[in-house]
């Protein structure tokens, strides 16, 4: 222990474990909205950022693999009876132990951030996620290590870590899904959904890989000879080769996997039913009134919705959107907090097509006639929806300034005629039928 504490104070390893861990924090705190929906969306943020940290340790390893080099130290060395490879332990030691701590602090930073909002905890496939990351930042490590010890020139390091950069992104976005998933550490964590997930079987053919070329970085730092380094790089064949043997071969379990659990509903014990996902349970009390309210506006139509739901179809792999009888679906966003994006665009979400749901099939359609519908169940003045709805940053001006025309056009009849037009708006879209002029003459 005296001498793995000389270790870690002479090497490299606590200013390449304090650069990560700024790093790691700093990027985690630039976008918090990107993780703050859960647990998983916190594990996956770690991997996707190991495209900075992954190079960051293998350049580490590189820098600190030239020591004896650098010393001019290295035949004062073999002299010595101790075995080189006794004698290497505590720099593998060290730079092992620093950086694998250092990603689990920058990890514990994020659940700080998440812990009295992230309600769904999948324990076990969090702990396999970021145990993989930090295994794949230690064999960064020790690869750099090695290669740091076999070409101790001063260019190796940066030149390394540049090259670090280059092979985890374009393996992750040039090589199969298979390969990808097998080799890149970064696989797999862009997010797609607050579902998402990475499979255990993906983690597990990864962590043969990581194990691998943390082997074979080993074996090059220890290595005497050139037998010894040709050797060494049989352990990364091995491991790859039997990684890709594992590895599924399913692209839905590859690319977008999704926790079921995570997407299982939580409903409110009162009516009107009031749903969402499990892993947006947190925000079930905030959303409970906004939804409410909606449902109101849309009871002044015959046979209205009685129920919302969030809407957790992921369109992909051809699955079918189904809704029930009596539900308006809604989408669900969380904010950098933790908390319920964008509470204004509730209520409209909701009102939105009239509760009816949208198939992806139908064409049929007139936003301006929508809106002026919508808002006149809500008794609000139409309004556009920029800045309402998620990520719309423009609109045709035109759009907003007929729906308000229509809109008028709606409050200046009789409330009965104007409720049979909108519910002739409603039955048209239910039925996937022309509603442009609906509302501007008789729907009886």
């Amino acid at each position: 222990m005296n001498i793995f504490g000389v270790e870690l104070r002479r090497c490299a390893a606590l200013g390449a474990a304090l650069i990560a861990l700024l790093i790691g924090v700093g990027a985690l705190y630039v976008a918090p909205g990107r993780w703050s929906s859960g647990w998983m969306a916190l594990a996956m943020a770690m991997r996707e950022y190991l495209l900075l940290l992954w190079p960051l340790a293998l350049a580490a390893g590189a820098w600190q693999g030239r020591r004896e080099h650098r010393a001019k130290v290295g035949e004062l060395f073999a002299t010595t009876a101790r075995p080189r490879a006794q004698r290497m332990l505590p720099v593998l030691g060290a730079m092992a132990f620093t950086l694998g701590l250092a990603y689990l602090l920058v990890t514990v930073a994020g659940i700080a951030w998440i812990i009295t909002t992230a309600q769904h905890r999948p324990l076990l496939n969090f702990l396999v996620v970021t145990g993989v990351g930090a295994l794949s930042l230690v064999a960064a490590a020790w690869l750099g290590l090695g290669i740091g010890r076999m070409l101790p020139a001063l260019v190796t390091a940066p030149a390394l870590g540049v090259a670090g950069v280059l092979i985890v992104f374009f393996s992750a976005i040039r090589f199969p899904d298979w390969l990808a998933a097998a080799t890149s550490p970064v696989h797999g964590s862009t997010p797609f959904s607050d579902y998402q997930t990475i499979d255990n079987r993906v983690s597990g053919a990864l962590a043969i890989t990581m194990t691998a070329l943390a082997l074979t970085g080993l074996l090059l730092f220890v290595a005497g000879g050139w037998r010894g380094r040709t050797a060494a790089l049989l352990p990364a064949v091995l491991g790859v080769t039997t990684a890709i043997a594992v590895v599924p071969s399913d692209r839905d379990v590859l690319n977008w996997p999704v926790d079921p659990v995570a997407r299982e509903l939580v409903c409110t014990d009162d009516a009107p039913k009031v749903c969402v996902s499990r892993i947006h349970a947190n925000v079930l009390d905030t959303l409970t009134p906004l939804a409410r309210e909606g449902l109101a506006a849309l009871a002044k139509l015959p046979d209205a919705p009685t129920a919302v739901h969030e809407d957790t179809t992921m369109y992909v792999s051809g699955e079918v959107r189904q809704v029930p009888d009596g539900v308006v679906t809604i989408e669900i966003r969380i904010d950098e907090r933790g908390g319920l994006a964008h509470p204004a665009a509730v209520v409209p979400g909701i009102a939105d097509r009239l509760g009816v749901g949208y198939d992806g099939n139908c064409r049929q359609g007139d936003e301006a006639v929508e809106r002026a519908a919508a808002y006149w169940l809500m008794g609000r003045e139409p309004r556009s929806e920029v800045g309402l709805v998620p990520g719309l940053v423009s609109e045709d001006p035109e759009l907003n300034t007929e729906a308000l025309t229509l809109w008028q056009g709606l409050r200046e009849l009789p409330d009965d005629e104007a409720l049979a037009r909108v519910a002739a708006v409603r039955d048209a879209l239910r039925a996937c039928t022309e509603v442009t002029g609906l509302l501007s003459r008789s729907a009886r």
